[in-house]
């Protein structure tokens, strides 16, 4: 989600984490300023529901009203009239206005960790997403009470109905702000902004199951519901290894008005949904896993369309996606470029197998530096079970489309780059002439919708480049390797035009006499 310009103090949020600098690392900033976001979101939710029953039992031509304090205050105090409302109960040395009153104390630390305890004492949905870490933190008094001196401004009020939407924004303000800064550390939790929008942008999910077993914070969870028309008309399955990611992932969702049913474990050893068949997977795995554990991977495993390689879990990954889409199901991810080209027996064998039966429906190549984990450039795969002609989507089994993305994107840092919302809509517009077959044409340089027989012809080779016949720029920071392999692709592939053209000359010469 992109936050919006009227949070006017983006700069002074992220000073008051960087506070904490010396006390507390880097990459720990998120796990402290996160969950007083969602505290303070909690307590607003709970603050309007309040204010709201106030008003019907004390207004004589309500339903509700009652006259004697007496009862209003057990309608009021009713856990009921909350939770039917999606509304979370928060005990009065929770609120915000209580934390807000205690911030210069000298024991505010225990007085969060005991506010945190609270609320999930009060609501056992919310169990292990408030962290009881501040007592026992580095973080000095000052920063904590500098931190909630900041999430008390009137933006956030409870008295501002605007205030839910701010705290979302925030919070997806502060995930990016982290990536951004921890490197390596901040991609385990974050996909830049501009690929989710890409990758929803193409897969289009406008109602059904969403699926994303490497969900991270949720992002991808949350620009699905944007993207849908209608509001509430997806519903949401994650898993994720890391139980920090979990709270952050769950905290994201439900601060954006949402719920996910998002689980914790190894989505490749130990799979929370075995039976779980979704109308969209989309997501963002992590790139080349070695020794991640194939040995523990059953050999009947129903998962499995081929074989499987401790040197790479990409091809599991693509396997287990594959496996979790219904029959009419798309499956939208991203990949190391590696995976289009990759001659390793295993991998290479279920890339081919994954062509020949026709799943396959698109690769995207992407500019370098879109990552703040890496310069590297990377791909979406397009995977899909309805290339059959039904459910109203063209008839393209037999085909692949190949887009060449990677002179897109601009800098917006010296190290990142972003795709232009022009650009998304370029790319997604051309996947969507292409499988519903209204008005699409390939364009030199950029699109090329190849069949399987020219795939074939290029040893099941996905490289975009390949296809589309893009000049690869001198200074485009791709490997040597794949520049290397692209061309002697492409060369080899004129070779055997000037071989066809050669043999068709000579037939036509022959029959001249």
């Amino acid at each position: 989600m992109k936050v919006q310009a009227d949070i006017d103090f983006q700069k002074d949020l992220f000073d008051a984490a960087n506070k904490m600098r010396g006390s507390v690392a880097p990459s720990d900033y998120k796990n402290y300023v996160l969950p007083l976001i969602f505290l303070r979101y909690l307590s607003n939710k709970y603050e309007l529901r309040r204010k709201t029953l106030e008003q019907m039992v004390t207004d004589p031509t309500s339903d509700w009203y009652a006259e004697d304090v007496e009862t209003q205050s057990l309608i009021i105090e009713d856990r009921d009239q909350y939770m039917s409302e999606n509304v979370f109960f928060v005990p009065e040395d929770a609120r915000w206005s209580y934390i807000m009153q205690q911030a210069k104390q000298p024991n505010i630390k225990e007085i969060i960790d005991n506010a945190m305890k609270r609320i999930e004492d009060e609501n056992p949905e919310l169990e292990g997403m408030l962290p009881r870490i501040y007592q026992g933190s580095n973080i000095s008094v000052e920063n904590v009470a500098g931190l909630i001196e900041i999430f008390s401004r009137d933006a956030f009020s409870a008295n501002n109905r605007g205030s839910v939407d701010v705290l979302g924004r925030t919070y997806e303000y502060f995930i990016g702000s982290f990536a951004s800064s921890e490197g390596n550390r901040g991609g385990e939790f974050f996909t830049p902004s501009s690929i989710v929008e890409l990758l929803v942008a193409m897969l289009e999910p406008i109602q059904g199951k969403v699926f994303d077993p490497a969900c991270g914070s949720g992002g991808m969870f949350i620009q699905s519901e944007e993207y849908a028309p209608r509001k509430r008309a997806l519903s949401f399955y994650g898993q994720e290894n890391v139980t920090t990611n979990v709270r952050l992932g769950k905290m994201n969702v439900l601060l954006h008005g949402m719920n996910a049913d998002i689980r914790l474990g190894d989505s490749l050893l130990n799979d929370q949904f075995p039976d779980l068949k979704a109308d969209y997977v989309i997501a963002n795995p992590p790139f080349n896993q070695k020794d991640w554990g194939a040995e523990r991977i059953a050999k009947k495993d129903p998962r499995l369309i081929g074989p499987i390689t401790n040197s790479n879990a990409n091809y599991m990954w693509i396997q287990h996606f594959l496996f979790h889409l219904n029959e009419k199901g798309t499956a939208g991810f991203v990949m190391a470029n590696g995976a289009m080209t990759t001659n390793q027996k295993e991998e290479k064998e279920v890339r081919q197998k994954l062509i020949e039966e026709g799943y396959i429906d698109c690769i995207v190549q992407l500019p370098e530096k879109l990552f703040f984990t890496t310069g590297i450039p990377c791909c979406l795969f397009l995977i899909s079970k309805n290339r059959d002609g039904k459910n109203g989507f063209r008839q393209r089994k037999d085909e692949i489309l190949f887009i060449d993305a990677r002179k897109m994107g601009n800098l917006v840092s010296r190290k990142q780059k972003a795709l232009s919302q022009e650009e998304i809509n370029k790319i997604a517009s051309v996947y969507h002439d292409y499988k519903y077959g209204e008005k699409y044409e390939d364009v030199a340089g950029f699109c090329k919708v190849a069949s399987i027989e020219e795939v074939k012809k290029v040893d099941y080779k996905l490289s975009s480049g390949i296809f589309v016949g893009t000049e690869v720029s001198e200074n485009d920071d791709a490997p040597f390797e794949e520049k290397m392999e692209e061309l002697t692709q492409r060369l080899l592939n004129h070779f055997e035009e000037s071989n066809r053209l050669q043999e068709k000359i000579k037939k036509d010469l022959e029959g001249l006499f």
